[in-house]
């Protein structure tokens, strides 16, 4: 990247032919690469594979629950499937999906940077993700894991199957994701370029600001439990062994001290991507850019206060129960700052009806009605009677899973054509976005209704009663596959055969979109200088502004 002149980020230059996808296609220049484009695609190839592996797991359940008795596997296999659905969904697929791979593709180009701030390091945390994604997959081929994803002692450190190779690849996940926190922080402290002020920064990027300190923070406080627990299954310490002196909620502190701030290292990124997208489909200036950006920060802070709302039932006292609740519904108030200004944003603007407003308004859906059901778990009072059933379930997936994933599509749809150069079949987004979101709420409602009613999670066998309502959640879970499988079909189809998107085909005014698509390999010919805010739309050209409408 030359620096001998500086144009305007708002005037796009003179590009040369060659891009990150053309400049090398050796497997070998892939697997060596330092540039955070490539480094970003290869994050997306294997988050894929994850979710593909989760999304087996989830469907191999939903399958099992369809009668009351056994269906499709028995016992200790249902335990299996559950857990290595939970710790693959969780670990490989949410919490590195929007950072790992679209955190690496776009960031720099939003920050005018030509790469982050260490290049070698962020290629080590993607072979420290690969790593601990084959360490835990094969608790399969080891006997099988049936812990839960909590790993909750004394049973994780006394069954007889196979936990250790999964817990240390999540002590290994771990270093990967707080390399990868480390070096976006610096990336986003040291290589802003001129005119890149903090209150001009993207308001995805401060979304991966805030995850990125909880990852840095909060990562290994859970690298050191699971390494506790995998020592404890294989030695025998007796640290949560109450027999030998030890204590077993200790080990519930300590992990829900990490994953209570890691749900929103899961969420704050899709609520990124929803404020960058929701700009560009409304064609309108964000509403409330500083409360967006500092509310990020808010949620960030709050989330390490409010682990104890998990606990209300393991014996803490009424006063920790009370604190804790409190705490966890101030995070409400964040996000309810988040979601006003979002509907800010829509209204009254020049919307465009595509897919991603589809999801779009699911994600509304789900962090309204998630975030509802959240402020309910979080009194004391319903969650001793939700405690442990369908409807702790069906509430984490709606405001974890449903939010992750609506964000994570509406980001592959957004930023698909800057990643690849190619449009997909809006025709087909559409029927997609339709079966995902009304398969999501399908698949969960009925969750819902019986953990209220009292069945309890992770049971392989339950009452008659409750076998509409399961049949009825196996059926939205089969259309949210079909979702899926049809995105897989276009998307595929588009690489080779879609329309060339050109470098702004949704007239954005993202800085990442005032690069070709896709980008060059050194993203800018020249350092560019930004001299307006990037969610602006009030000076847009008439032939821009039209774009994206007719789609």
């Amino acid at each position: 990247m030359t620096q001998q002149s500086q144009p305007s980020a708002d005037s796009p230059a003179v590009y040369p032919a060659v891009n990150y996808l053309n400049a090398d296609r050796g497997v070998k220049s892939w697997l060596l690469t330092l540039d955070h484009k490539r480094i970003g695609i290869m994050y997306f190839a294997s988050v894929l594979v994850m979710f593909l592996v989760g999304g087996i797991f989830a469907m191999a359940v939903r399958l099992e629950l369809l009668t009351p008795g056994p269906t499709i596997m028995g016992a200790n296999t249902y335990n299996r499937m559950f857990t290595l659905h939970g710790i693959v969904m969780i670990f490989l697929f949410m919490i590195p999906a929007i950072p790992g791979v679209f955190g690496n593709f776009c960031m720099p180009l939003m920050l005018g940077a030509k790469d982050v701030a260490f290049p070698r390091l962020n290629l080590l945390s993607l072979y420290l993700y690969w790593t601990g994604a084959i360490l835990a997959i094969s608790a399969i081929i080891f006997g099988g894991i049936d812990t839960g994803w909590t790993f909750y002692p004394p049973y994780s450190t006394t069954t007889p199957m196979t936990a250790f190779p999964a817990l240390v690849g999540i002590f290994i996940l771990g270093f990967s994701s707080i390399v990868t926190g480390l070096n976006f922080i610096v990336t986003i402290h040291t290589l802003r370029a001129p005119g890149m002020t903090w209150m001009r920064m993207q308001l995805f990027v401060w979304a991966i600001y805030a995850t990125s300190i909880i990852q840095v923070l909060a990562t290994p406080v859970i690298g050191l439990t699971v390494m506790l627990a995998g020592i404890e299954k294989v030695a025998g310490f007796g640290l949560f062994d109450s027999a030998k002196g030890g204590d077993p909620v200790l080990f519930q502190h300590f992990f829900w001290f990490y994953s209570h701030p890691a749900v929103y290292i899961m969420v704050l990124p899709s609520m990124g991507v929803v404020s960058d997208a929701i700009a560009a489909v409304a064609r309108k200036n964000v509403f409330g850019y500083q409360m967006i950006a500092y509310s990020s920060l808010g949620i960030a802070f709050v989330g390490f206060f409010a682990w104890g709302h998990h606990m209300f039932v393991s014996g803490q006292s009424p006063f920790d129960n009370g604190a804790f609740a409190v705490i966890s519904m101030f995070v409400g108030v964040f996000t309810a700052i988040k979601v006003f200004n979002w509907v800010g944003t829509l209204y009254r603007g020049a919307i465009a009806i595509n897919a991603m407003f589809v999801y779009i308004c699911g994600f509304l859906f789900f962090v309204v009605f998630g975030g509802m059901t959240g402020i309910a778990v979080a009194t004391i009072s319903l969650d001793i009677h939700w405690h442990d059933t369908y409807f702790v379930v069906a509430h984490f997936h709606f405001i974890m899973v449903g939010a992750v994933i609506m964000g994570f599509l509406i980001a592959i749809h957004y930023w698909f054509p800057k990643m690849f150069g190619r449009m997909y079949h809006e025709g087909w987004a559409m029927v997609s976005a339709s079966f995902i979101v009304l398969g999501f709420i399908a698949t969960f409602i009925p969750q819902f209704l019986v953990g209220n009613a009292g069945m309890p999670r992770r049971y392989y066998m339950y009452p008659e009663r409750f076998q509409a309502m399961n049949v009825a959640s196996t059926a939205g879970s089969t259309l949210l596959a079909f979702g899926f499988i049809i995105i897989a079909i276009y998307l595929a189809i588009a690489l080779k055969y879609g329309e060339v998107a050109g470098r702004n085909p949704w007239g954005s005014r993202g800085y990442e979109w005032d690069v070709p698509s896709p980008p060059p390999t050194e993203n800018f010919d020249k350092v560019p200088v930004f001299t307006r805010g990037p969610h602006e739309y009030q000076d847009v050209p008439e032939e821009l502004a039209k774009v994206g409408h007719g789609i």
